[in-house]
């Protein structure tokens, strides 16, 4: 059959030079030799995740470009990747969502949990081509590009999860950098060590706030979830930010908290000065350990007055009690982990967030046990009632969820409820 001159014929090759790479040859009778170049209509592998343990996997880029180094860890949760993403106590570490369709609604500025992304890479399957939700102001790889945040999919999750499983966290470099070799790659990964960065680095310090300020926003009423036992007198709470997440403040703040957020190194002298009804230990990175300054801290201020801490914070308060912490395999990161609060016997879906936690065998005694992870037997919450002590390792204030253990705050408020009638 006779074709038109300008026709072209296209023949696609069934070898693939990589993963994911495409070679398109179109021929035309009306172009010297009978060949043509056309632009592929896709995007190909772009970028490289090389881990520790030699693997190498293939990848597409979105985000920003070039080469970063961090601990790969995988996160559960099925929403929520933009509370994530602005989650300080992820700084240094890239992390890969075991739920495979990530970025289909896009990004607001409502749900930020801090001043900016502290992770160091997003790892996921498949990143959504459209957004669907009307807050939304613009799509992930917009965001990630707007902070300099490196991203890649098209990768295969499910396995990387299932080695990070049985080996424990690995060090990772992702890189868009064609001129670096994958053995270049591999020796970074295997020289920035995760035992020499991590544990007895003071991760704190780089995401904490430099000056003192008060927190005036709560729960805005359109998600406010729980109105049940809201006190209407105000008590006084200095907040230490070690990496401290908003919707913590705001839901201190829905309780009935006055409250003032001070950095990491804030004197506990300076903090008894305010006079606060209680003291709120924070989330935050890294190993408590590396923050000697902080345990001391916490030590003179136990007993003064009631202190609540969450996760870094409730690591924390375990070491200025006389407890130890240790690094866990691979931590507990996600929005689905079941805890059993041993006070009540219920049982709570929550949101964890950590690679460290407190031996609970090392505690002296009159500290409780007070929540165990239904996972693998961890300690999950701590009280030391003589002391006027509290503590979670997970998150009650999860934004977006769950909040299956929202009324800790409200057992905080009591706590200062009945220091404050005591005195």
């Amino acid at each position: 059959m006779a074709m038109a001159s300008s026709q072209l014929f296209y023949s696609f090759a069934s070898t693939l030079q990589k993963p994911g790479l495409f070679t398109v040859t179109c021929r035309s009778s009306s172009a010297e030799n009978g060949l043509v170049s056309v632009e592929r209509p896709w995007k190909v592998a772009d970028a490289r995740l090389v881990l520790e343990d030699g693997s190498v996997w293939p990848a597409k880029s979105f985000g920003a470009s070039g080469t970063q180094v961090g601990e790969v860890v995988f996160n559960t949760s099925l929403t929520g990747y933009q509370e994530i993403l602005t989650d300080p106590s992820y700084a240094g570490q890239f992390v890969l969502m075991t739920n495979p369709h990530i970025g289909n609604t896009g990004v607001n500025f409502d749900d930020e949990e801090s001043r900016q992304c502290f992770l160091a890479g997003l790892v996921i399957r498949s990143l959504s081509i459209s957004t669907s939700n009307w807050r939304c102001k613009e799509t992930l790889g917009e965001y990630l590009a707007s902070r300099n945040i490196m991203g890649i999919y098209d990768v295969d999750t499910r396995a990387i999860t299932r080695r990070l499983r049985q080996d424990g966290s690995l060090i990772g470099v992702l890189s868009t950098e064609e001129s670096k070799t994958e053995d270049e790659l591999l020796n970074m990964s295997r020289t920035w060590n995760i035992l020499a960065y991590f544990t007895g680095v003071d991760l704190i310090s780089g995401v904490s706030c430099q000056a003192p300020y008060e927190w005036v926003d709560k729960t805005g009423s359109q998600w406010e979830f729980n109105s049940d036992g809201r006190n209407k007198e105000t008590f006084h709470v200095v907040a230490y930010d070690f990496g401290i997440k908003s919707n913590i403040l705001r839901r201190l703040a829905s309780y009935g908290c006055k409250i003032t957020v001070v950095p990491s190194t804030w004197p506990a002298s300076e903090t008894l000065k305010m006079k606060p009804d209680g003291v709120f230990l924070s989330n935050g990175p890294g190993d408590p350990s590396a923050v000697p300054y902080a345990v001391e801290t916490v030590k003179e201020i136990i007993g003064k007055v009631p202190v609540f801490g969450i996760c870094m914070g409730h690591q924390l308060l375990g070491q200025a009690l006389g407890g130890k912490t240790f690094k866990m395999k691979f931590g507990h990161h996600g929005g689905n982990h079941p805890v059993r609060n041993i006070l009540n016997g219920r049982v709570e879906i929550s949101a964890q967030n950590h690679n460290y936690a407190v031996d609970p065998e090392s505690l002296p005694e009159g500290v409780e046990v007070t929540h165990v992870n239904l996972n693998d037997g961890s300690c999950a919450g701590l009280a030391f009632p003589q002391q006027k002590v509290m503590s979670l390792q997970y998150h009650p204030e999860a934004s977006p969820g769950p909040h299956d253990s929202d009324p800790v705050f409200g057992e905080f408020v009591r706590l200062m409820k009945q220091e404050k009638a005591r005195v």
